[in-house]
């Protein structure tokens, strides 16, 4: 097995394999990342608590069965032991620890032990997020990440993120051990078929936040500002950067990418496909809509603006009427109209009245009132 390059966790700590690790900095056991670890024989766990080194001896002097241990949020130093026992490869190990990958199904050659060719599946989790309103929440869906590395006797699941555990899986696997009897691949299967399912109910959720706000938007007397669209905007590309990217690699694991995936578990994976093209497509309906929707928005404000605009001018060609005729009569000419005249002063007050009133009552007729 090559040796594995120099990884960095979050912190930047640099760790070497082979190397001492420095004394100040304490020691975290290994188990502290370990979710679960069992053996599967036909379909059915072993009894016994079982580390990672003794669980794959044990398969691999009976001949049969597999591994699955699931981690969450290992460091490069407790995942480089793992890596060397199940002989993962090094890219892939390092894509695990540092997490904030994209979406992806690759096949190594040759990486696991005895020449064996190995799977390494990266996908992105996500939740949906209970607000009040979506004109008023500041998150719609929350993501973390899921890396599957499958060999022909093994399965690792590494975690981020405090949601989508696979606690139910592995309890629902459990009790049909007839299907887990296929192979470790049927655990890749299901954890697919989990995370694509999750996608089906955020993008529901979602959908129904986007009825919501269109219903805001285009009731009247309503304040849904492009601000609020543009976050659902990008909270909907978080979504489809997690779910289109997936949809080519789902597809090659149905036509035979990998022989550790066996024919008989491909169809299972065909049904994953199907939900997955179906989500992508509510995704990518979802990105057209709420552009639709900000330019519904900004067309309004610039309505709102042009009606703005015409009651200013209209209470403004109304001043300036008696602007207009009492700056006429107060340049104290001696030869104006009616000047010495006894009702001079009430009529051009009338005059100035009936020019407001004729004028009032044209704009409220075109609706500039």
């Amino acid at each position: 097995m090559p040796a594995l390059p120099t990884l960095r966790n979050a912190g930047a700590r640099v760790i070497r394999p082979g190397r001492a690790k420095d004394p100040r900095v304490p020691h975290v056991p290994l188990a502290a990342f370990v979710v679960d670890c069992a053996v599967y024989v036909d379909g059915r766990r072993l009894d016994g608590h079982w580390n990672h080194r003794d669980a794959i001896g044990e398969v691999r002097r009976r001949g049969e069965g597999f591994v699955w241990i699931g981690l969450h949020e290992p460091d490069a130093e407790q995942i480089h032991d793992i890596a060397e026992v199940f002989g993962l490869h090094p890219l892939a190990v390092e894509d695990a620890v540092h997490a904030h990958q994209r979406p992806k199904i690759e096949r190594y050659t040759g990486a696991a032990g005895g020449g064996d060719d190995m799977l390494f599946s990266v996908f992105k989790t996500m939740r949906y997020v209970a607000h009040a309103s979506p004109t008023t929440a500041n998150e719609i869906v929350e993501s973390g990440e899921l890396m599957v590395f499958l060999g022909r006797d093994f399965v690792v699941t590494v975690r981020h993120g405090q949601h989508s555990g696979l606690r139910r899986v592995r309890h629902n696997l459990e009790a049909d051990p007839e299907h887990l009897a296929q192979g470790p691949a049927v655990v890749l299967h299901a954890v697919a078929d989990h995370i694509v399912d999750s996608y089906l109910d955020v993008a529901a959720g979602v959908e129904n936040d986007i009825d919501v706000m269109e219903t805001e938007v285009f009731a009247p007397y309503t304040e849904v500002g492009a601000e609020q669209i543009y976050m659902m905007k990008r909270e909907v590309l978080e979504l489809r950067r997690a779910v289109t990217p997936l949809v080519t690699p789902m597809r090659r694991l149905t036509e035979g990418y990998s022989p550790l995936v066996p024919s008989e578990v491909r169809s299972y994976f065909r049904d994953v496909e199907d939900h997955l093209a179906t989500v992508a497509e509510r995704v990518a309906s979802f990105d057209e809509l709420l552009t639709t929707l900000v330019d519904a928005v900004l067309a309004k404000i610039t309505l709102r603006q042009n009606n703005d605009m015409r009651k200013i001018t209209a209470y403004a060609a109304l001043l300036a009427v008696p602007t207009m005729l009492a700056g006429i009569y107060g340049m104290n000419f001696d030869y104006m109209p009616e000047l010495h005249w006894e009702f001079g002063y009430p009529a051009v007050i009338l005059a100035i009245l009936l020019i407001c009133g004729v004028l009032w009552r044209t704009f409220r007729k075109n609706r500039w009132l």
